[in-house]
């Protein structure tokens, strides 16, 4: 039997085609289309805690700070754009962005101090079925995404798994509830581990007085 090879799109063709007033939300992979789950009501009281809490910290820092609503990251060096769950922007800085006014899109580290996404419980979808589309899950957050993001030089990146589903290699056995911290340091991201009562430390914020517990309570996860 033979397989049917993948149509790979480019960006441009990729903005082209899913514009923003779409029903759906995707991401481009390396010129593969990702259909990007609706979140679980967990996953989106966590981004609106953590989006709420580190705009109060910014606004407290008169930081020139902002929280778009949707705007894609572009790794300039492939086909790839992505959607994060929580994007903070260097407003300045838009100003030297080429896609930024016609595709509110960001291709610069200094545009984006901080990143981050909150693992997903959706499990891929079938490649061989669905060969354009697929869903998301946790390894693009553990492994595409920090390979891209550590690439252009985003300065820090968060991974909040709160369901524990990371591989062991990132969240221990037995998997427990982990938020990785990962700070740029001579071009290469340092991870920090962070579980239940540990205070985050962020480089981007190092005033933020806030609790892995409090986070993942925010979402309804209980940690013993």
């Amino acid at each position: 039997m033979t397989q049917a090879l993948r149509k790979l799109v480019t960006f441009d063709e990729f903005v082209a085609k899913y514009p923003d007033n779409t029903l759906k939300r995707y991401e481009l992979h390396d010129g593969v289309i990702v259909e990007m789950p609706q979140p679980t009501g967990d996953h989106e009281e966590i981004i609106v805690f953590l989006t709420t809490k580190i705009t109060l910290e910014y606004s407290r820092l008169s930081l020139p700070y902002g929280r778009p609503k949707t705007v894609l990251v572009k790794p300039p060096e492939n086909e790839s754009a992505y959607s994060p769950d929580v994007l903070i922007l260097n407003l300045p800085n838009l100003v030297n962005e080429p896609l930024w006014k016609k595709e509110s899109t960001v291709t610069q580290a200094a545009s984006i101090p901080l990143v981050i996404e909150v693992v997903s419980t959706a499990v891929a979808s079938s490649r061989e079925t669905r060969p354009t589309h697929c869903l998301t899950n946790w390894r693009d957050d553990y492994h595409k995404k920090y390979a891209d993001y550590e690439e252009m030089g985003i300065p820090e990146y968060w991974i909040v798994d709160y369901a524990a589903l990371g591989g062991r290699e990132f969240i221990g056995k037995p998997k427990q509830p982990t938020i990785l911290v990962c700070c740029l340091d001579e071009g290469e991201y340092q991870i920090n581990k962070f579980r239940g009562n540990d205070r985050i430390q962020s480089l981007i914020f190092p005033e933020l007085n806030l609790t892995v517990q409090q986070i993942f309570e925010a979402g309804g996860t209980i940690i013993s």
